[in-house]
């Protein structure tokens, strides 16, 4: 009975040191950044409602 509580006593004192496993290896993940800006500079918009504010004023008349 002594012996088979010493084995139950070592296999619990055993998984406990292996319970973390093998630590993986951290890799940080590549970012990519991409520039957004467009060909037309911001100035499709203003072009737009200038145009718009044109056709409003001359349907006006």
């Amino acid at each position: 009975m002594k012996k088979l509580a010493l084995a139950a006593a070592l296999s619990m004192v055993a998984t406990g040191a292996f319970a973390g496993g093998v630590a993986g290896s951290a890799v940080a993940p590549v970012v990519i950044a991409e520039d957004t800006s467009s060909s037309a500079g911001g100035i499709l918009v203003p072009v737009l409602a200038l145009i718009l504010i044109a056709a409003a004023v001359a349907a006006n008349d």
